[in-house]
C-alpha cells in the first residue's frame, strides 16, 4: 500500500498520520516478505527488563552493558567521577612527569567542561593545582615505600639501647676486611 510517484513529478506529501501508518506498515510487511527479520539474535526469546518500572532508560543501560561502553556522560559526571578517584589515578603514575601530564590533561578537561554551556548540567569541579597535587603525591609514594630496613634484610638490626642501626664500616661495604 506505497503511495506511487509518476515519473517526472515530485513526490506526494503524507501529511495526515493514517498516511504516515500506512506507508510504515507497507515498508514492514515488505521487509518481513523479503526475510529481513528471519534470524535475528534474540528470536523468540522474552526481552529482559520490561519490568524496570522505576527507570525509563533501562534499555538504553542494558544495551552499554552489553557493548562495554563506558565513558558515556555528561561531562560534569565524568569529571566528578574522575576527581573523586583521582589520587587513586594519579598513585598508579611512576614518574613525576607523567603526573604532571594527567593533572595538565584533567584541568584542560575542567576548563573546557566549564567553557561549555551547550549542554548537561553545570560543572562544579574545580581544576587542581598542579604544584599541590604533585607534592601530595610525593607524600603518599615516600609513605608507601618500604624503609632501609625492608630493602635490605641482612644489615644488623639496631643497636641496643639507641634505637638506631649500626653504622657499618667501610670496610664491609667492599666485603673485604683489612688485615691487622
Amino acid at each position: 500500500m506505497g503511495i506511487e510517484e509518476t515519473p517526472g513529478q515530485a513526490p506526494r506529501r503524507i501529511e495526515s498520520l493514517a498516511d504516515r501508518n500506512a506507508v510504515v506498515r507497507s515498508a514492514i510487511d515488505d521487509a518481513i516478505a523479503r526475510g529481513d527479520f528471519d534470524d535475528l539474535p534474540g528470536l523468540g526469546k522474552p526481552l529482559t527488563g520490561l519490568h524496570s518500572a522505576e527507570d525509563p532508560d533501562w534499555w538504553i543501560k542494558q544495551k552499554m552493558e552489553a557493548e562495554g561502553l563506558s565513558g558515556v556522560a555528561p561531562a560534569a559526571f565524568q569529571l566528578r567521577k574522575e576527581n573523586a578517584q583521582l589520587h587513586e589515578t594519579l598513585d598508579s603514575f611512576s614518574r613525576e612527569q607523567d603526573v604532571r601530564d594527567y593533572l595538565a590533561g584533567f584541568n584542560e578537561r575542567v576548563r573546557a567542561a566549564v567553557m561549555d554551556l551547550r549542554q548537561g548540567p553545570p560543572v562544579f569541579t574545580p581544576p587542581r593545582h598542579v604544584e599541590t597535587e604533585v607534592e601530595l603525591w610525593r607524600k603518599r609514594r615516600r609513605a608507601k615505600a618500604p624503609t632501609r630496613r625492608e630493602t635490605h634484610p641482612s644489615s644488623p638490626g639496631p643497636e641496643k639501647g639507641t634505637g638506631t642501626p649500626p653504622r657499618r664500616r667501610w670496610w664491609r661495604r667492599w666485603g673485604g676486611c683489612p688485615s691487622s
